[in-house]
């Protein structure tokens, strides 16, 4: 098991090498600036567009514009959010958040523009339905002799949609939280119950369809959101007084890595911080990916634009307001430096640290909702890839694998499913991001004309 971990982990750190780096922050930036930073002056037209003002029964798609979003942020707000940011702190130190910030700024472009093509390149599947996503925007927007690179994207993408991390953190805040407090964990037997249970709820909803992934989606969230917001504003009063100085740390040490204790990237440990930051800033709003583009491709809307818009709200709130709330929770209560927990458990100490008892519990409700939404979203992600590549009649066969990989990432390490991810992750992006940057005119295009109109 030692021999496959170390394997995956050097493929995670080939995948996310200099190029990948380039593709992702380079292409967003150039993303940013070929549009003059125009989506941002439209924030709250964007806002307006979630509330469902502009909303048409009669459109082409299956869900609203807010179902869209939260189906996407369902994936995105859960342990990228919660573990991964604790992992990039156990790693990087305070330095870390603030390049998963500017993955965060630029990865808001990157959304604008890959939900725009999502709704304006729509496929049909194999049975004349309409659909979204890069595969399609691939070959509808590039042309058919750029189908290796959908198909690419796809295979990518049939186990970069596994739920192994999130069910794996899950495991992990059950046990320590819950069970073994109590006397009653019993190692392996124990991870493989909690996997059970998890394959056997995630199974009544995914095999209901789309049409109810995104109603569970849309109830569980939100209310989340708001908890998890409440908890950690409870964190950071009573630690009102080192607030500043961590929030000062962020910026400050993101140029000195000095608590930087990974490996080396582009010669020192500031190189290796950045990419460390960008790395989990990708983990947690996928921008760039081509998850989120599965989801708002489904929207009801005849308007591209407004599907960009809703979509460029995913990076503000799962990176910019929730990984910042956990990564200051975790800075304010010192257990980063205290502890020798990492992910998940990290996260724990620093709520048990300033609300005894209750702190534990109440990030526990928030991560098994967060995890068992996501769990949903993402096996919706993996079927579309399964239909684009062997036909709508088979991409049941992948729900099945989906809820025995839960299983899989309940009894193994971490380190193994957070590798595994980023590999598949890192080779998603690669279509994802060359398609998005060569399709870039048509979007500003489109763009210029609707904000046109709005004046």
């Amino acid at each position: 098991m030692e021999k496959a971990d170390n394997f995956i982990a050097e493929m995670a750190s080939t995948a996310w090498g200099l190029p990948l780096l380039i593709l992702l922050i380079g292409g967003g930036l150039y993303l940013l600036i070929r549009i003059q930073f125009l989506p941002f002056r439209y924030l709250g037209h964007a806002i307006a567009v979630l509330r469902g003002k502009y909303d048409n029964k009669s459109d082409a798609g299956e869900i609203t514009h807010f179902q869209a979003l939260t189906t996407a942020l369902s994936a995105t707000v859960g342990m990228g959010n919660i573990a991964g940011v604790a992992v990039a702190i156990a790693i990087g130190g305070p330095g870390a958040v603030f390049w998963m910030w500017v993955s965060a700024v630029i990865g808001m472009s990157t959304k604008f523009f890959t939900a725009t093509l999502a709704i304006l390149y729509r496929g049909k599947d194999s049975e004349g339905k309409i659909q979204g996503g890069p595969m399609y925007f691939i070959t509808e927007g590039l042309g058919k002799k750029w189908m290796p690179l959908a198909v690419f994207f796809s295979v990518a993408g049939l186990v970069g949609a596994l739920p192994v991390f999130n069910v794996n953190q899950l495991t992990q805040a059950i046990n320590d939280i819950l069970l073994k407090p109590a006397g009653m964990y019993g190692g392996f037997k124990t991870d493989l119950v909690i996997g059970l249970v998890l394959a056997s709820i995630t199974a009544v909803v995914i095999l209901g369809g789309l049409s109810r992934i995104s109603k569970t989606a849309s109830k569980l969230v939100p209310g989340m959101v708001v908890l998890y917001f409440l908890l950690v504003l409870v964190i950071l009063g009573v630690h009102i007084d080192v607030v500043p100085k961590y929030l000062g740390m962020i910026f400050t040490d993101a140029f000195s890595a000095n608590f930087y204790t990974g490996d080396a990237f582009l010669g020192g440990a500031i190189g290796g911080i950045i990419l460390l930051g960008i790395r989990r800033g990708a983990f947690s709003n996928e921008a760039g990916i081509g998850t989120a583009p599965m989801a708002h491709g489904a929207a009801k809307t005849n308007e591209p634009i407004r599907e960009g818009l809703v979509a460029m709200l995913g990076p503000a709130i799962d990176t910019l307001i929730i990984c910042t709330l956990t990564a200051l929770a975790i800075l304010v209560t010192g257990v980063w430096q205290s502890s020798e927990a990492n992910g998940v458990s990290l996260t724990a100490s620093a709520f048990e640290e300033s609300i005894p008892v209750f702190g534990k519990y109440g990030l526990l409700i928030c991560i098994a909702i967060f995890s068992i939404s996501s769990l949903f979203s993402y096996s919706y992600y993996g079927s579309k890839c399964m239909s684009f590549l062997f036909g709508v009649k088979n991409k049941g066969i992948y729900n099945y694998i989906y809820i025995i990989s839960i299983l899989i990432g309940a009894t193994t390490s971490l380190s193994m499913m957070i590798n595994l991810i980023d590999t598949f992750f890192a080779l998603m992006a690669i279509p994802t991001m060359t398609a998005t940057i060569i399709l870039a005119p048509r979007v500003i295009k489109e763009a210029k004309i609707y904000f046109k109109k709005l004046k």
